[in-house]
């Protein structure tokens, strides 16, 4: 038996080890990489994927911490992967919020993994998703996803979630951050964390109020609005039943499928988007004179584009 198969062998025995091992594997991309990944592939689809997502400052990180909190209470094995902001200097993962997750460090049914989003847009890194395979390969069940929070980049956060729970709060000077182009429709569940604060319920009034006028979607319900104060655990295990209600309706309803597939059709095209980037160049670095022509009206942007993939297949050859 190869270092590979070994590797995910004991990831799908839920050795702690080699998932965090294979966890770096996958970090640092590569062949051996996908290769794990493609290896562990047919063992997953079985946890339940769920999102945190919101502005920063909405408290997602205490919210995971909450949420995990009350699954393991349940018996289950949980995963989190906090996407984390890029160091400017080492290009690793900040981790300050992970401070606040140190006590589930300790339990033994908690696997915590910060990742940096090493510039990736949408809130997730680019290795968020093999990531996620890796958890669900070992058994862990739901994995929380926790991303950077930065606004309306989070919609990134649905390609790869089964439930997608948005964090609002009070008094960040925009009492409904949540509504932002796409982020407020991404949503299957509003959280409002530290409800006890004043101008909570407002923000209840005004989300559902908003919800109501989103354009109606076959088989979309209109999405809860949960209050919480998840420093104090307080509505938390409400929100977990809303969570796992979610996923029921999915598969009730036959969602859950398309939803999946949808999801994969992403993650094949961003993946061979980037393959096809990595074999043929940078287009940047053919791009600037194309762009200057196209400013002066000198080339139409459709020959601009024919011209730049003839420039980076003549780079391969």
């Amino acid at each position: 038996m190869n270092d590979l198969d070994r590797l995910a062998s004991q990831i799908v025995a839920g050795s702690v080890r080699a998932l965090a091992r294979g966890l770096t594997w996958v970090e640092a991309g590569g062949e051996r990489a996908a290769d794990l990944s493609e290896r562990l592939y047919p063992q997953t689809g079985r946890a339940h994927v769920i999102g945190i997502t919101g502005s920063p400052g909405s408290g997602k990180s205490t919210l995971v911490r909450a949420l995990a909190r009350a699954a393991r209470q349940r018996g289950r094995t949980v995963g989190i992967l906090a996407v984390d902001p890029s160091s400017p200097y080492s290009g690793g993962a900040i981790l300050g919020d992970r401070i606040r997750m140190n006590d589930l460090a300790l339990d033994p049914g908690v696997f915590i993994r910060s990742m940096a989003t090493r510039g990736a847009l949408g809130g997730l890194a680019r290795a968020a998703a093999d990531a996620v395979d890796l958890m669900d390969a070992a058994g862990r069940d739901p994995i929380f996803v926790e991303t950077v929070g930065v606004g309306q980049d989070e919609v990134e956060i649905a390609g790869t979630a089964d439930t997608v729970v948005v964090v609002s709060v009070p008094g960040l000077g925009d009492d409904v951050q949540a509504i932002k182009a796409g982020v407020l429709e991404i949503a299957d569940i509003h959280a409002v964390n530290k409800a006890d604060r004043e101008g909570a319920d407002r923000i209840i009034a005004e989300l559902r109020a908003m919800l109501t006028l989103l354009p109606a979607r076959e088989g979309v319900r209109v999405p809860p609005v949960m209050a919480c104060v998840a420093a104090r655990e307080e509505g938390v295990d409400a929100l977990l039943d809303a969570i796992g209600a979610h996923m029921d309706e999915l598969k009730a309803g036959d969602a859950l499928e398309p939803r999946r597939a949808k999801r994969a059709q992403q993650r094949v095209l961003r993946i061979a988007h980037e393959t096809l980037t990595r074999a043929m160049g940078d287009p940047a670095l053919h791009m600037a004179p194309l762009v200057a022509r196209v400013a002066r009206r000198e080339l139409g942007p459709h020959a601009a584009a024919r011209a730049l993939l003839a420039a980076l297949r003549d780079a391969k050859t």
